[in-house]
C-alpha cells in the first residue's frame, strides 16, 4: 500500500475520489487517493477526534417496494484498533449501510483507511469488499435470455467485478456460443411477432443451423430490425466484434473492457427483446377489447 507521506509529492500525478465514489464505484482489492476522508473535532479533554467521512450514497436497492436506485445512509461504523481514526497506521473499517426508502436493506463495505500526515483531511483507501457484492444486479430479463447458462454468466459478472478481465470474457464468450440458437431465436420471435420480412426470418433460422459460431453471427448480423438496434447497430454486429478476437490476443485490461461491452450488449438486448413483445401483446389485447366492444 502506498504512503501517504509520498502524497505531496505525487499529488500532481495522483487524481482523487470522493469516498462515495470510492464506495460505489471502485471494485474490490483496488486502492484509491481520496478526498475529503475524514472530519474532525475537539473533544471533551481538547484532544483532536477524526472519524470517517460518512456521505450519502446511491445504490440499488433490491427490495420489491424499491427495486431501483435509491439513496442509503451510514448507520454503523466499526474501527480497528479503535473507535476513531488515527495517523501513521491502517484503519480497519466496516461500514454499514441502510436504505432510506424501504429501511431494509443494507449493504457493508470493508476497507482500510490511511490518513493524509498533512493537515489536509484527505488519505488512502483500499477496499477488501462488501456485501451484497460489488456490481449492479443482474436484470431478470437478462437472466431469462441466457437461460440455462445463469451460473455461467453469474461467474463472468464476478470475475468482472473484480477485474479479472480474461475471466470476465471467456465466461461471457462461453455463455454467447452456448445459447446462440436460444438468443437468436428470441429474435426470430420477434420478427414474427411484428411482421417482418420473410427473407430476414430466414437468414436467422439459417443462422440458427450454422454449427460454427463465428460463422453464425456474421450471417445473424445484419438480419436485424430497426426496433432492435443499440446506437443504430446491430446487436448481434456488436456480440460479432466483441468476440472475433482470441483470449490470446487481448490484454486483461482489454478482455475487462470488452467483457464489459459483450454484458451491455446482452443486457441492452434483452430489454428491447421483452418491450417488443409486451408492446404487441398490449396492442393486441387492446384491438381485441375493440373489437369485441358492444356499442350503445
Amino acid at each position: 500500500m502506498m504512503d501517504c507521506n509520498k502524497q505531496t509529492e505525487e499529488q500532481t500525478e495522483v487524481s482523487y475520489l470522493t469516498l462515495s465514489e470510492f464506495l460505489q464505484s471502485t471494485p474490490p482489492n483496488q486502492e484509491r487517493y481520496i478526498l475529503n476522508l475524514f472530519m474532525q473535532h475537539t473533544g471533551p479533554f481538547g484532544n483532536v477526534i477524526k472519524e470517517i467521512n460518512k456521505p450519502e450514497l446511491e445504490l440499488h436497492c433490491s427490495d420489491d417496494s424499491c427495486n431501483g436506485i435509491r439513496f442509503f445512509r451510514c448507520t454503523e461504523v466499526f474501527s480497528s484498533p479503535g473507535p476513531h481514526l488515527k495517523e501513521n497506521i491502517s484503519n480497519y473499517l466496516y461500514v454499514t449501510y441502510r436504505c432510506s426508502n424501504c429501511l431494509r436493506t443494507t449493504k457493508v463495505y470493508s476497507f482500510i483507511a490511511i490518513l493524509d500526515t498533512n493537515e489536509e483531511p484527505h488519505g488512502i483507501c483500499y477496499k477488501f469488499g462488501e456485501f451484497p457484492s460489488y456490481g449492479q444486479p443482474v436484470p431478470p430479463r437478462l437472466i431469462k435470455l441466457i437461460g440455462p447458462d445463469r451460473e455461467i454468466f453469474l461467474k463472468g459478472r464476478n470475475c468482472e467485478n473484480q477485474g479479472l478481465g480474461i475471466g470476465a470474457f471467456t465466461y461471457y464468450r462461453r455463455v454467447v456460443e452456448n445459447q446462440k440458437n436460444r438468443i437468436l431465436g428470441e429474435i426470430v420471435k420477434v420478427f414474427e411477432k411484428i411482421g417482418l420480412p420473410q427473407d430476414k426470418i430466414d437468414t436467422l433460422r439459417e443462422a440458427i443451423k450454422e454449427t460454427q459460431f463465428s460463422k453464425a453471427l456474421g450471417m445473424a448480423k445484419d438480419a436485424m430490425p430497426e426496433s432492435l438496434l443499440i446506437d443504430g447497430h446491430s446487436p448481434i454486429f456488436l456480440l460479432h466484434r466483441a468476440l472475433s478476437r482470441g483470449v490470446h490476443e487481448l490484454t486483461d485490461e482489454e478482455c475487462l473492457e470488452l467483457a464489459s461491452t459483450i454484458r451491455l450488449v446482452l443486457g441492452e438486448l434483452s430489454e428491447k427483446l421483452s418491450a417488443i413483445l409486451k408492446d404487441k401483446a398490449e396492442l393486441t389485447r387492446a384491438v381485441s377489447t375493440l373489437m369485441h366492444h358492444k356499442s350503445s
